[in-house]
């Protein structure tokens, strides 16, 4: 699938903002179905003092992409975690996986039609929910973006990476590792979600930017492990001279140091995004070189935070940065990075 050629500004320094939350432990198993409100793992969110409480008889009902990736997970805990601390109970469900766009607008739909005190969406497709967004904002229920923004007005802020940038950092780490030189290929997991699209275009246009010498494939789009791995293997066989692969998310990245195994490529450089228990173990066992993560437990704090400052009235900016930072061996270990590796 052709990708947009455009350019994007991606700046080259990285932009953290790891802090706001923390975890004790990890947990929590796959479910396509709603929660409770209280937190499955000791998580905590810095919640701001001067936010108005709920008296616990509300809920914040949060869409997300789906359960398929520990990501996800993490961003469940933050999300109870902070409805904890507020005074709201959460629901949390998403579809069974992110190809499932009809899946999660059912969802949506049943969100509406509970009349909660304020919905959260990580859109899967960003045009597909412009009609059930509007009738959300119709019925006066504040509605918050998370992960991925989508083609409307209706949400009062987006919660999110910015991708664009993270992408750029991922980019930027692969120029170092290939001395800016070589085809490198692309598996992107979707270009249809703001998400996809941004990490997507961030690494080219970085790559076009600042790595002109660097031959950047067609990206492939793939977004299971599977697919990824037959996507990069197609990479690598039809191109001898490859010296990298650049893939978008957990499942992208997999499959791209499971190919490079599969047809014994040990000198590719495997650059990825997002985190999980492969990739993690990929990067300690120098199979992958690094990978971009995100703050997955912020993100569904700040989402919960957002959305009761938004119950009470309350304005927000238009954007609330979760924060993202490289990681590779020799950084996987420490205080900054580790609370934000989900597995």
């Amino acid at each position: 699938m052709r990708l947009s050629t455009k350019l994007l500004a991606v700046p080259a320094v990285l932009a953290l903002g790891l802090t706001a939350c923390s975890t004790s432990s990890s947990g929590g198993g796959a479910s396509t179905g709603a929660s409770s409100s209280a937190a499955a793992t000791s998580v905590s969110c810095d919640t701001p003092s001067d936010v108005k409480k709920g008296d616990n008889t509300k809920t914040i009902y949060l869409v997300s992409k789906g359960f398929q990736h520990r990501f996800w997970q993490a961003v469940k805990e933050g999300a109870e975690a902070a409805g904890k601390d507020l005074g709201y109970k959460i629901e949390f469900v998403g579809p069974p996986s992110e190809k499932d766009t009809t899946v999660q607008l059912d969802q949506l739909e049943t969100a509406l039609s509970s009349k909660p005190a304020a919905i959260g969406l990580a859109a899967l497709d960003t045009n597909a929910a412009s009609d059930v967004l509007k009738r959300i904002s119709d019925a006066k229920i504040p509605l918050i973006a998370f992960d991925s923004g989508v083609d409307s007005d209706d949400p009062l802020t987006t919660v999110s990476t910015d991708n664009t940038a993270a992408a750029g950092e991922a980019a930027k780490h692969m120029v170092e590792l290939t001395g800016g030189k070589g085809t490198v290929g692309l598996v992107c997991h979707d270009v249809t979600s703001q998400t996809g699209k941004q990490r997507c275009e961030g690494f080219k246009s970085y790559i076009a930017q600042n790595a002109p010498e660097i031959k950047l494939l067609e990206p492939l789009v793939a977004p299971s492990v599977e697919e990824a791995t037959g996507a990069a293997k197609s990479l690598i066989q039809s191109n001898p001279d490859i010296v990298g692969i650049y893939g978008t998310n957990e499942a992208s990245a997999t499959g791209a140091v499971q190919a490079a195994t599969e047809v014994n490529k040990a000198d590719l450089k495997v650059v990825g995004f997002d985190s999980g228990k492969i990739q993690i173990q990929a990067i300690k066992d120098g199979k992958q070189a690094g990978a971009v993560t995100q703050s997955p437990v912020k993100m569904g704090c700040e989402t919960v935070i957002a959305a009761a400052k938004a119950i009470n009235g309350d304005q927000l900016p238009k954007t609330i940065d979760s924060g993202y930072a490289w990681y590779d061996k020799n950084n996987i270990d420490s205080a900054e990075i580790k609370p934000n590796l989900y597995e």
